[in-house]
């Protein structure tokens, strides 16, 4: 790769990585609002534990280029689900907009799965 492709899929990384972070350290900080909330879509709310990790430790692999095709795809069917589960009122603009944006994110991720993790990456790291 040319250094402006692995710079761009380094920026990439990090960009599709923070919502995962960001978001799995929100439901800490809300945890019984976000059980609630999950509940009310038919989700069980001991499910929570498991989203926590999955977006921490997804969000963090895909930052470092850890087993990134891998994590991308298990994000990939994260982000669908979680489309199908929380934002399918389509008759509602912001569910529609929020259910475009995970379907964005997943193909982030498609991407990020047939490009590989780059050269700045855990995955691509020469040990010597």
């Amino acid at each position: 790769m040319d250094r402006l492709q692995d710079i761009s899929v380094l920026l990439g990384r990090v960009l599709l990585s923070l919502i995962f972070i960001f978001s799995g350290f929100s439901k800490i900080m809300d945890y019984p609002g976000t059980e609630a909330y999950m509940e009310s879509m038919g989700v069980p709310g001991s499910m929570l534990a498991l989203v926590i990790i999955g977006e921490l430790l997804g969000g963090l692999a895909i930052l470092v280029g850890f087993k990134t095709r891998l994590f991308a795809l298990l994000l990939i069917g994260f982000n669908i689900i979680s489309a199908l589960i929380f934002h399918s009122d389509f008759g509602d603009q912001t569910q529609m907009t929020m259910f475009m944006k995970n379907i964005a994110i997943a193909g982030g991720f498609l991407l990020l799965f047939a490009q590989g993790a780059g050269s700045y990456s855990i995955d691509n790291h020469k040990y010597y």
